[in-house]
Parts: C-alpha cells; sequence; structure tokens
C-alpha cells in the first residue's frame, strides 16, 4: 500500500452481510474476521447482519442499509460460488438496476487473480463481484475466512483508505451521486 501520510485519514461506515443457509453469528467466522479487520483499520462497523441465500431478502436488506444512509459501504460474503443457491451477484445486479448503479469489474478480476496465488485455478468458481448502487459501493466476497482475507488484506483495506495513492474509493464518496 502507498499510504501518504501527509493525507488525513477518514473513517467511513461499513457494514457486514454474511449470506448463509447454516451459519449463524456464533458460527460466522467469516464474517466475524471481517468486522474484526475493518475496526482494526479505524473504520466503523455501521452493521452486521446474517440472512438466507435469497435473492429478495438479500436486496431488501441492501436496500435498507442503503436508503438508510447507514453506510458508505457494504462487504458481503457468501453466496457468490456455482451452486443453484448461490445468488449473492444476482442481488447486487438487482439492487444496482433498482437504485441504479455502476458495475466495478476490476474487483472480481483483481480478487481472482489473488485468489489464483492461494488456491489455483479452483478461483475460477469464485463470482465475487462489486457495484456501485445508491451511491455506496458493495463487495461481495466468498465465503471462506481465506476469501475475505484476501478481498480484505490486499484489497479493500487498501481501497477504503483515504490515505492510499496514487488514487482510493474514499476519495470518489462525494461525487458518487452526481448525474
Amino acid at each position: 500500500m502507498a499510504v501518504d501520510p501527509a493525507r488525513p485519514f477518514k473513517p467511513i461506515r461499513i457494514a457486514v452481510l454474511s449470506v448463509s443457509d447454516t451459519r449463524d453469528l456464533d458460527s460466522d467466522t467469516s464474517g466475524a474476521l471481517l468486522a474484526e479487520r475493518i475496526e482494526a483499520a479505524g473504520h466503523t462497523l455501521a452493521a452486521r447482519a446474517i440472512v438466507r441465500d435469497d435473492v429478495p431478502t438479500i436486496v431488501a436488506l441492501l436496500r435498507q442499509w442503503i436508503g438508510g444512509g447507514e453506510a458508505d459501504a457494504i462487504i458481503t460474503t457468501g453466496g457468490t460460488g456455482l451452486t443453484g443457491r448461490d445468488v449473492t451477484p444476482e442481488a447486487l445486479g438487482q439492487i444496482k438496476a433498482a437504485l441504479g448503479g455502476k458495475d466495478i469489474p476490476g474487483f472480481g478480476e483483481l480478487f481472482r487473480w489473488i485468489s489464483y496465488q492461494s488456491i489455483g485455478t479452483s478461483t475460477v468458481q469464485s463470482r465475487a463481484c462489486a457495484v456501485l448502487a445508491g451511491g455506496v459501493y458493495v463487495f461481495a466476497l466468498p465465503g471462506s475466512n481465506g476469501a475475505v482475507k484476501d478481498g480484505w488484506d490486499k484489497i479493500l483495506c487498501e481501497q477504503l483508505d483515504s490515505r492510499n495513492r496514487p488514487c482510493n474509493f474514499v476519495e470518489l464518496m462525494p461525487r458518487l451521486r452526481e448525474v
């Protein structure tokens, strides 16, 4: 990370959404890991929830968090695989369409490149992705602890740090709702 010490750190509000049919708060190790890293980096954990793998349920909570102004960024974990129950990317597509937004294709591309270094060709099974919806960043990571570590430690920690150079997501926030 190219941190410019002359720039001020601006903490942001980040919500964590775990998508799982089997986990609860006690067994959600990837959500807990992500929450710990967010707070250790100096950001505010705006909210944390677990919902089942169901597009309307995921979209409803994302809509609530985005519409309520509770979060500057949302990070989901889980539901990015290829099985019939893995629907997080579809939910992100719906929230982007409903609230107006854009895909952030470089996030998924970079995530898979980083993941390849850890798990090899198995990374092709990941549909990690990101969108901008209603002026809020929404990132979808796979549900494993390794994926959360790769996504946060090697991408999001840097891009959600206002001191990161040459550019970062935080410095764009005041202009995300421009038309």
